[in-house]
């Protein structure tokens, strides 16, 4: 990509300016407050946007701070570059009212879409914060961290996994995790609805087992009524009987004969001994009185012989009078009935319960799937740490190819370790940032800037340095120029000296003026 020409239309303190750029180094002068920070901010504008802070925020934010002066209403402008063998035109409006951004290609005249994703697809991989950890300089210095550690990272296991960087190692990780998430929910709800059932499961199965106690204790009432019932029967079929023998036959009296015979006897004593008319009298009330005595002698008797069986029924209330036969008998088939019911619901229940106490196929099925993204997340780790080693190789070949020949040959070797620590190398020996001059240490992170952007960008892309060179002398300065002219297509240079100017003119680099204001 190069950029050929900028319309800051109305952005900043600048209005209907337009900025024409060529190839190579492209010095941008100007002295403090001329524009130059103004010009680099609409190059990063019109390439990512520019959004509005929000409260508080938006007092200080980039929106407000290049707002127009004049203000006007129009805010924005256009930039038109090369890439792939196309010319494009990109305009932005960014004020409140208008807001809107078109993609044209100059050469057939189609319009893309930003929506779309098409200037994605024109300017693969360039994002706003790759760009100022790798192409975009400020007066900051050239040193970086974490941020591009973290994006050489993601680059190295997204290349090991498809070889298109293009695939985001951490959103698909993220995916991963969002699927155990997911796992982990259908868990929790399945556990609880499980317990929720065993609970009802329980419950249920305690209440049949009362109904089985009721029903036995019920079943018990029955059958002792149907038992007194039997014995009942019985004794009335002995009574019977007995009766129908003592019918057919002479009655026993159980009463001892001299008892009669003192009767008879005491009879005719009184009917001897008393003169008459009393003595037949007398006799009669004697014969009546022991024949009264000989009667209750044998209900007595009579009392006395009757079984056990007779007691018990004569203790059997109403109630149970009442109730016949077939009914005690109909109620214990129907309880019966009932108790098996209850017994084999009682059953199942506990067959139930004791199948929900094992792995289900639902659990199983649950846990394969939960091996299967840890096997993902561990795979895609193990390819991702094995490839960061290739990554970091070539990275290092690469930064120390550009070390060497921004330093002239002093510095042979510049290695990136874990978080994008520098080290550096002279004559075989290591030297780490902290035994450098600040010089040295803002030409390695610029060497690592720029070998990452080789390795994370498909396309190349105009590098921007603003002031960046304060720390350098002369020597340093004109090695790093002649370099940045050999190896980079185009470089915006923003200065407010004239030393870059003077070293490269000395050293017979090819540049382009640009005066700014």
């Amino acid at each position: 990509m190069k950029i050929q020409k900028l319309e800051l239309r109305h952005f900043g303190k600048f209005r209907g300016r337009t900025i024409l750029l060529g190839d190579g180094i492209q010095l941008l002068g100007g002295e403090n407050e001329a524009g130059k920070t103004t010009v680099h901010t609409f190059i990063k504008s019109m390439l990512f946007g520019m959004e509005r802070g929000r409260g508080r925020a938006a007092a200080g934010d980039t929106f407000s701070r290049y707002e127009p002066w004049d203000g006007d209403g129009f805010y924005g402008g256009a930039i038109e570059f090369t890439c792939g063998g196309k010319t494009f035109r990109l305009e932005r409006r960014f004020d409140r009212q208008a807001r809107r951004a078109e993609l044209v290609c100059l050469d057939d005249g189609e319009r893309l879409s930003l929506e779309d994703g098409d200037l994605e697809m024109i300017l693969p991989g360039l994002e706003a914060d790759s760009y100022e950890d790798t192409l975009y300089i400020r007066q900051s210095g050239a040193r970086t961290g974490q941020k591009l550690a973290a994006e050489l990272k993601n680059f190295a296991a997204n290349y090991s996994v498809s070889g298109d960087t293009r695939i985001d190692l951490a959103s698909a990780q993220e995916v991963l995790r969002d699927h155990e998430k997911a796992l982990d929910r259908q868990a929790r709800d399945y556990t609880r609805e499980r317990q929720r059932r065993r609970e009802k499961i329980e419950q249920e199965a305690s209440y049949v087992w009362r109904d089985i106690h009721r029903l036995e204790e019920e079943l018990d009432r029955v059958q002792e009524g149907l038992e007194l019932k039997r014995i009942k029967e019985e004794n009335e079929k002995k009574e019977s009987e007995k009766r129908m023998i003592d019918e057919l036959r002479p009655a026993r009296w159980r009463i001892h004969p001299l008892e009669v015979a003192g009767i008879i006897l005491a009879v005719i004593i009184l009917f001897v001994l008393i003169p008459r008319p009393w003595n037949y009298a007398t006799s009669v009330v004697a014969a009546l009185a022991g024949g009264i005595y000989i009667w209750n002698r044998m209900k007595v008797e009579k009392k006395r012989q009757k079984t056990v069986p007779e007691l018990m029924l004569e203790e059997i209330t109403p109630e149970e009078e009442l109730a016949s036969a077939e009914k005690l008998l109909w109620e214990q088939q129907h309880l019966e009935e009932e108790k098996k019911e209850k017994k084999i619901q009682y059953e199942n229940l506990q067959e139930e319960l004791t199948e929900m106490g094992e792995l289900d196929s639902i659990y199983k099925e649950q846990e394969k799937k939960r091996a299967a993204l840890a096997l993902a997340h561990e795979r895609l780790s193990q390819v991702a740490r094995d490839m960061q080693t290739q990554v970091r190789r070539d990275l290092n070949g690469a930064v120390s190819g550009i070390i060497q020949g921004i330093t002239g040959g002093k510095y042979t070797r510049l290695l990136v370790e874990e978080g994008a620590q520098l080290v550096l190398f002279q004559d075989g020996r290591r030297i780490s940032m902290g035994q450098v001059s600040r010089g040295t240490v803002e030409q390695a992170y610029l060497a690592l800037r720029l070998a990452a952007a080789d390795l994370l960008y498909e396309e190349e892309y105009p590098l921007i340095l603003d002031d960046v060179f304060a720390s350098y002398d002369d020597r340093r300065l004109a090695n790093t120029l002649r370099w940045l002219s050999k190896n980079r297509e185009q470089v915006l240079l923003f200065t407010c000296h004239s030393r870059e100017e003077e070293i490269l003119r000395r050293e017979s680099i090819s540049f382009d003026r640009i005066d700014l204001p």
